[in-house]
Protein backbone atom coordinates (compact mmCIF):
# COMPACT_ATOMS: atom_id res chain seq x y z
CA UNK A 1 0.00 0.00 0.00
CA UNK A 2 1.18 3.65 -0.58
CA UNK A 3 -0.19 6.32 1.27
CA UNK A 4 -0.18 10.17 0.71
CA UNK A 5 -0.85 11.93 4.11
CA UNK A 6 -1.64 15.53 3.92
CA UNK A 7 -1.57 18.00 6.97
CA UNK A 8 -3.94 20.39 5.61
CA UNK A 9 -3.00 24.33 6.01
CA UNK A 10 -3.11 27.56 3.46
CA UNK A 11 0.47 28.65 4.62
CA UNK A 12 2.37 25.38 4.84
CA UNK A 13 0.48 21.81 3.50
CA UNK A 14 2.72 18.89 4.88
CA UNK A 15 2.83 15.89 2.42
CA UNK A 16 4.22 12.25 2.99
CA UNK A 17 4.30 9.44 0.93
CA UNK A 18 4.92 6.49 2.95
CA UNK A 19 4.85 2.50 2.14
CA UNK A 20 3.52 0.02 3.95
CA UNK A 21 2.18 -3.66 4.41
CA UNK A 22 0.46 -5.88 6.45
CA UNK A 23 3.44 -6.00 8.71
CA UNK A 24 3.43 -2.76 9.38
CA UNK A 25 6.59 -2.24 7.63
CA UNK A 26 7.03 1.43 6.21
CA UNK A 27 9.20 2.91 4.05
CA UNK A 28 9.48 6.77 3.19
CA UNK A 29 8.61 7.83 -0.36
CA UNK A 30 8.91 11.63 -0.37
CA UNK A 31 7.96 14.34 2.31
CA UNK A 32 7.34 17.98 2.30
CA UNK A 33 5.46 20.94 2.43
CA UNK A 34 3.10 23.03 -0.04
CA UNK A 35 3.25 26.60 0.36
CA UNK A 36 1.08 28.79 -1.15
CA UNK A 37 1.95 33.10 -0.79
CA UNK A 38 0.55 35.01 1.81
CA UNK A 39 0.08 38.01 -0.51
CA UNK A 40 -2.78 36.14 -2.92
CA UNK A 41 -6.37 35.85 -2.04
CA UNK A 42 -7.53 32.78 -0.73
CA UNK A 43 -9.28 31.71 -3.83
CA UNK A 44 -6.05 31.68 -5.84
CA UNK A 45 -3.72 30.21 -2.39
CA UNK A 46 -6.62 26.77 -3.10
CA UNK A 47 -5.98 26.98 -6.63
CA UNK A 48 -1.86 26.77 -6.52
CA UNK A 49 -2.66 24.13 -3.40
CA UNK A 50 -4.66 22.06 -5.52
CA UNK A 51 -2.23 22.05 -8.12
CA UNK A 52 0.50 21.07 -6.23
CA UNK A 53 -1.38 17.78 -4.71
CA UNK A 54 -2.70 16.98 -8.28
CA UNK A 55 1.18 17.29 -9.38
CA UNK A 56 2.30 14.85 -6.03
CA UNK A 57 -0.77 12.78 -6.91
CA UNK A 58 0.55 11.99 -10.80
CA UNK A 59 4.20 11.88 -9.39
CA UNK A 60 3.84 8.55 -6.74
CA UNK A 61 0.42 7.09 -7.69
CA UNK A 62 -1.09 6.27 -4.26
CA UNK A 63 -3.41 3.80 -3.24
CA UNK A 64 -5.05 5.90 -0.79
CA UNK A 65 -4.74 9.38 0.73
CA UNK A 66 -5.12 9.97 4.22
CA UNK A 67 -6.13 13.96 5.51
CA UNK A 68 -5.71 14.81 9.24
CA UNK A 69 -9.50 15.65 10.20
CA UNK A 70 -9.73 19.56 11.54
CA UNK A 71 -11.55 20.29 14.87
CA UNK A 72 -11.99 23.91 16.34
CA UNK A 73 -13.87 24.96 19.02
CA UNK A 74 -13.75 28.70 17.47
CA UNK A 75 -14.38 29.74 13.99
CA UNK A 76 -11.15 31.52 13.60
CA UNK A 77 -9.75 32.87 9.68
CA UNK A 78 -6.70 30.07 10.34
CA UNK A 79 -9.03 27.25 10.99
CA UNK A 80 -11.37 27.84 8.24
CA UNK A 81 -8.22 28.16 6.19
CA UNK A 82 -6.72 24.52 7.64
CA UNK A 83 -10.51 22.94 6.50
CA UNK A 84 -10.55 24.69 3.21
CA UNK A 85 -6.73 23.12 2.17
CA UNK A 86 -8.02 20.17 3.48
CA UNK A 87 -11.82 20.14 1.41
CA UNK A 88 -9.12 20.66 -2.16
CA UNK A 89 -7.42 17.73 -0.68
CA UNK A 90 -10.33 15.91 -0.81
CA UNK A 91 -11.31 16.45 -3.65
CA UNK A 92 -8.38 15.80 -5.44
CA UNK A 93 -8.51 12.24 -3.94
CA UNK A 94 -11.60 11.59 -5.15
CA UNK A 95 -11.19 12.93 -8.59
CA UNK A 96 -8.73 10.51 -9.00
CA UNK A 97 -11.20 7.59 -7.75
CA UNK A 98 -8.65 6.93 -4.53
CA UNK A 99 -9.93 6.19 -1.47
CA UNK A 100 -10.01 9.31 0.75
CA UNK A 101 -9.66 8.41 4.63
CA UNK A 102 -9.54 11.30 7.66
CA UNK A 103 -7.64 10.77 11.16
CA UNK A 104 -7.98 12.87 14.22
CA UNK A 105 -4.70 14.32 15.11
CA UNK A 106 -5.13 12.13 18.70
CA UNK A 107 -5.86 8.77 16.51
CA UNK A 108 -2.23 9.32 14.95
CA UNK A 109 -0.41 10.14 18.08
CA UNK A 110 -1.54 7.07 19.64
CA UNK A 111 -0.65 5.21 16.76
CA UNK A 112 2.52 6.66 16.43
CA UNK A 113 3.87 7.28 19.74
CA UNK A 114 1.43 4.92 21.70
CA UNK A 115 -0.40 8.08 23.73
CA UNK A 116 -3.29 10.53 22.27
CA UNK A 117 -1.08 13.93 24.20
CA UNK A 118 1.85 13.80 22.55
CA UNK A 119 3.39 17.03 21.40
CA UNK A 120 4.69 17.81 17.64
CA UNK A 121 8.05 16.90 18.75
CA UNK A 122 7.32 13.25 20.09
CA UNK A 123 5.26 12.78 16.98
CA UNK A 124 8.67 13.42 14.58
CA UNK A 125 11.00 11.58 16.86
CA UNK A 126 9.01 8.55 17.11
CA UNK A 127 8.46 9.30 12.89
CA UNK A 128 12.14 9.14 12.34
CA UNK A 129 12.71 6.16 14.37
CA UNK A 130 9.64 4.17 12.94
CA UNK A 131 10.95 4.89 9.54
CA UNK A 132 14.92 4.32 10.31
CA UNK A 133 15.49 8.26 9.50
CA UNK A 134 18.71 9.67 10.46
CA UNK A 135 16.88 12.97 11.84
CA UNK A 136 12.92 14.07 11.89
CA UNK A 137 11.14 15.22 8.85
CA UNK A 138 10.73 19.20 8.89
CA UNK A 139 8.99 21.48 9.19
CA UNK A 140 6.61 19.62 12.03
CA UNK A 141 3.87 19.94 9.05
CA UNK A 142 5.79 17.51 6.57
CA UNK A 143 6.72 15.30 9.90
CA UNK A 144 2.49 15.63 10.65
CA UNK A 145 1.95 14.25 7.64
CA UNK A 146 4.03 11.44 7.37
CA UNK A 147 2.60 10.49 10.45
CA UNK A 148 -1.05 10.66 9.11
CA UNK A 149 0.58 7.72 6.59
CA UNK A 150 1.93 5.84 8.89
CA UNK A 151 -0.97 5.58 10.96
CA UNK A 152 -3.33 4.67 7.74
CA UNK A 153 -1.13 1.90 7.53
CA UNK A 154 -1.41 0.66 10.61
CA UNK A 155 -4.44 0.79 11.17
CA UNK A 156 -5.18 -0.86 7.70
CA UNK A 157 -3.22 -3.45 8.87
CA UNK A 158 -4.88 -3.99 12.54
CA UNK A 159 -8.51 -4.35 10.84
CA UNK A 160 -7.07 -6.59 8.04
CA UNK A 161 -6.74 -8.82 11.21
CA UNK A 162 -10.16 -8.20 12.24
CA UNK A 163 -8.90 -6.95 15.73
CA UNK A 164 -10.75 -3.52 15.91
CA UNK A 165 -14.29 -5.88 14.95
CA UNK A 166 -13.27 -7.85 17.50
CA UNK A 167 -13.27 -5.02 19.72
CA UNK A 168 -9.92 -4.00 20.39
CA UNK A 169 -9.88 -0.31 21.48
CA UNK A 170 -8.91 2.60 23.72
CA UNK A 171 -6.14 1.26 26.10
CA UNK A 172 -5.58 -1.81 24.25
CA UNK A 173 -4.75 -0.06 20.80
CA UNK A 174 -2.56 2.15 22.50
CA UNK A 175 -0.59 -0.58 24.02
CA UNK A 176 -0.45 -2.33 20.43
CA UNK A 177 0.51 0.74 18.89
CA UNK A 178 3.29 1.24 21.05
CA UNK A 179 4.66 -2.02 20.82
CA UNK A 180 4.75 -1.44 16.88
CA UNK A 181 5.97 1.46 17.10
CA UNK A 182 9.53 0.38 19.20
CA UNK A 183 9.62 -1.89 16.17
CA UNK A 184 12.00 -4.36 18.07
CA UNK A 185 13.05 -8.00 17.90
CA UNK A 186 10.20 -9.32 19.22
CA UNK A 187 8.19 -7.49 16.73
CA UNK A 188 9.82 -9.19 14.17
CA UNK A 189 9.81 -12.22 15.58
CA UNK A 190 5.71 -12.06 15.68
CA UNK A 191 5.52 -10.90 12.40
CA UNK A 192 7.32 -13.97 11.12
CA UNK A 193 5.29 -16.34 12.97
CA UNK A 194 2.29 -15.16 11.47
CA UNK A 195 3.54 -15.52 8.01
CA UNK A 196 4.69 -19.01 9.52
CA UNK A 197 1.58 -20.21 10.87
CA UNK A 198 -0.73 -18.13 8.74
CA UNK A 199 -2.86 -16.72 11.05
CA UNK A 200 -2.64 -13.58 13.99
CA UNK A 201 0.13 -14.07 16.52
CA UNK A 202 -1.12 -10.26 17.99
CA UNK A 203 -0.81 -11.76 21.70
CA UNK A 204 3.02 -12.07 20.84
CA UNK A 205 3.51 -8.54 20.58
CA UNK A 206 5.56 -6.65 22.88
CA UNK A 207 3.72 -4.31 25.65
Amino acid sequence: MRVLGIDPGLTRCGFGVVDGDRSRRCALVDVGVFRTPVDLDTPRRLVQLEREIEAKLREHHPDVVAIEQVFAQHNSPTVMGTAQAAGVAMLVGARHGLPVRLHTPSEVKAAVTGSGRADKKQVGLMVSRILGLAEMPRPADAADAVALAVCHVWRTALESYGLEANGLGGSRLEAAARGAAATTNRWQQAVDAHRTSRRPTWKETPR
